[in-house]
């Protein structure tokens, strides 16, 4: 392949993207997202309001690359403008369970019946609501909220017993968008 390749981002206004070594900030409406990428030989720049990724005699590798950091980037520039919904569904057939949402962590008793409780770890930045038989996660960082709508639906997560008849659980029902 060894091809020069380039990548733009438009930078809408009010958004404020800094690159220094391998970390981006991105500030926009009084929120702030940081990630550090391991870039290899792609070269990150700010210039004109624009982000520029370029990449010289770039392989695949360097290709993918510039794409992972292209989409994780659209992401940032619009997560600092408006927040990232997930929604999901408490679903108990057999028995009603008892979900509640405090400090970091989702709690989750009678699953199934069971005395012991299940636990699900509310990733940092991120939001959760339970109201009725409805969970809402939100989160500026869409790998936050994501994540976290990924630990309730894991926590009640069956093995051993038939789907078809042990339809309890909570499930994501809605995700947002997808940027690109």
């Amino acid at each position: 392949m060894n091809k020069d390749l380039e990548r733009i981002i438009e930078i809408p206004e009010g958004v404020e993207v800094v690159v220094s070594k391998n970390k981006v900030t991105v500030k926009g409406n009084g929120k702030e997202l940081v990630r550090e990428f391991d870039k290899g030989k792609v070269s990150m720049a700010v210039a004109d309001g624009k982000f520029v990724l370029t990449a010289k005699g770039a392989t695949r590798r360097e290709s993918k690359m510039i794409g992972t950091i292209w989409a994780h980037l659209k992401n940032m520039i619009k997560g600092v403008g408006k927040e990232f919904v997930y929604e999901l569904e408490i679903a108990n057939v057999h028995f009603p369970m008892n979900v509640k949402a405090g400090g970091d962590k989702v709690t989750i008793k009678s699953f199934l019946g069971e005395t012991t409780l299940r636990e699900a770890r509310i990733m940092p930045n991120a939001k959760v609501e339970v109201k009725g038989s409805q969970i809402t996660v939100t989160s500026h960082d869409i790998e936050a909220a994501g994540q976290t709508a990924a630990n309730l639906e894991k926590a009640t997560r069956l093995t051993g017993r038939d789907r078809r008849i042990f339809q309890d659980g909570i499930f994501i029902t809605k995700k947002p968008y997808r940027v690109i």
